[in-house]
């Protein structure tokens, strides 16, 4: 099914893959560019880039999906290998768009399932671009307050727009009162969808081999992957720790790292026409950001 919003430029298209219906909206011509949202109650594919698409999308071709278990996708979660999960499944969207390389950006729970999809199967990545990843270091330490409120979410009293208000607007950015009513009103009504609410993708995990596999830089296969990367992380990013940015650069063989100040978990957002720039420059072919 395909449908276009004039007013945008976006076109929107809902297909199968893998048995399951994925949603993804789409604008601009050149080499494609995949952007994964992030995990939170409620969040889905343009509603996270919504100051990103239309920059992106004068050079090139974005597709913007709904992960696995968030807005117009299937609502049928893995929680044992979420990030596997979600990567397989963009795979088999690029499979079924006919694309055999892309490059993959990636927000919090995008940013670990890019990473994943990289690390599984590196020629189907040409560059990838992380903000704030999840997984990184996941095991070491206590969880963040932003990741408990994440977790939190759907246990206990269960959702609620205070709840969700408090998440986005403490957790996410690094000035709550720049996010408005209207935002929290729409990530609330997604975040109680019946699907999502009987079995929502992010929960606290009950299995250690669950936990244990969501953290990234244990997989050996970090220190080879030659993917050129740029990582982007606020250094003010309440559910991620920023620590996970100077780790990435000096794990991964081919990384540039921007940290930038007074900026949360969602510097797409917060820091748009600086992350545009970023983003842009580093994306285009005669990008030269190898490490000599």
């Amino acid at each position: 099914m395909t449908t276009s919003t004039p007013d945008t430029g976006l076109t929107e298209h809902t297909v199968t893959v893998k048995g399951e219906p994925i949603f993804y909206a789409e604008a601009g011509q050149g080499p494609p560019v995949v952007m994964l949202h992030g995990g939170g109650p409620g969040a889905s594919g343009v509603s996270n880039y919504s100051r990103n698409i239309a920059a992106l999308a004068q050079n090139f071709r974005v597709i913007v999906p709904d992960m696995p278990g968030y807005g117009r996708s299937t609502k049928k979660p893995d929680h044992n290998d979420t990030y596997r999960y979600i990567a397989d499944m963009i795979r088999g969207l690029l499979d079924h768009l006919g694309i055999d390389t892309a490059h993959l950006i990636g927000n919090s729970l995008g940013g670990a399932a890019s990473l994943r999809l990289a690390l599984d199967t590196p020629h189907r990545v040409s560059k990838l671009v992380l903000m704030g990843p999840a997984g990184i270091g996941s095991t070491r330490g206590l969880p963040t307050a932003g990741t408990l409120s994440l977790l939190n979410y759907y246990t206990g009293s269960g959702p609620s727009r205070d709840k969700i208000a408090t998440f986005i607007r403490t957790y996410l950015v690094y000035d709550g009162s720049s996010v408005s009513d209207e935002l929290i009103d729409l990530r609330y009504q997604a975040s109680i969808d019946p699907e999502v609410l009987a079995n929502p993708i992010l929960k606290r995990p009950s299995k250690p081999q669950t936990i244990w596999r969501s953290d990234l830089t244990r997989d050996s296969g970090l220190k080879h992957l030659q993917t050129p990367t740029l990582v982007l992380w606020g250094k003010d990013d309440k559910v991620n720790k920023p620590a996970g940015g100077p780790a990435l650069l000096t794990t991964m063989p081919n990384v540039e790292l921007v940290m930038t100040s007074q900026t949360g978990h969602w510097m797409q957002w917060e820091r748009a026409e600086l992350f545009n720039q970023l983003v842009t420059d580093f994306l285009r072919p005669s990008a030269a950001w190898a490490r000599p």
